[in-house]
C-alpha cells in the first residue's frame, strides 16, 4: 500500500470516508474533509485532494461524493490526476492494473461500506501491469 493515502469528500460522502477510515485503520490517511454532511461542493475537495498529491503529500487517493461521477470529474481535470469511478472490486483492480489510476472514486449513495472496502484494499494493493496497456495510458499524457 502506498505511504500516504489522501482522502476527501463532499457531503453525500461523508458517511462512507467516515466508515472507510474505521474498516482500515492500518492505511496511513490524509483526511481532506469535508468533515460534516453539512451541503459542501465537491470540486473543492477534488481539488484539495489533487494538490495533495502533486506535492507529494499521497501517493494515491480516494474521493467520494453521492455518485461518484462529479467528483471524478473535477479530479480529472487536473493534469497529474488520473482518476476511475468504480462501483465493485473488478472496477477498482482493473483501473490500476490497465490504466494506471492514482484517485479511485467512488459513490457514497451508490456503494456499500464492505464493498467500498474491498475496492480501497484492492486498489491499494493492485499495481499497473504495463506491457501492453502502457502504450495506451502514455497516450494520455504525462502525470
Amino acid at each position: 500500500m502506498p505511504d500516504t493515502v489522501a482522502i476527501a469528500c463532499d457531503h453525500g460522502g461523508f458517511a462512507l470516508k467516515e466508515a472507510l477510515k474505521v474498516a482500515l485503520p492500518d492505511v496511513k490517511w490524509l483526511d481532506l474533509g469535508t468533515d460534516s454532511a453539512d451541503s459542501v461542493d465537491y470540486p473543492d475537495f477534488a481539488g484539495k485532494l489533487a494538490d495533495a498529491i502533486k506535492a507529494g503529500k499521497a501517493g494515491r487517493g480516494i474521493l467520494i461524493c453521492g455518485s461518484g461521477i462529479g467528483i471524478s470529474i473535477a479530479a480529472n481535470r487536473h493534469a497529474h490526476i488520473r482518476c476511475a469511478l468504480a462501483h465493485d472490486v473488478t472496477g477498482a483492480r482493473l483501473c490500476r492494473q490497465h490504466s494506471d489510476a492514482n484517485v479511485l472514486a467512488m459513490g457514497g449513495r451508490m456503494i456499500g461500506e464492505a464493498v467500498a472496502t474491498e475496492c480501497v484494499e484492492v486498489f491499494l494493493s493492485t499495481t499497473f501491469e504495463g506491457g501492453r496497456h502502457q502504450r495506451r495510458v502514455d497516450k494520455l499524457g504525462p502525470r
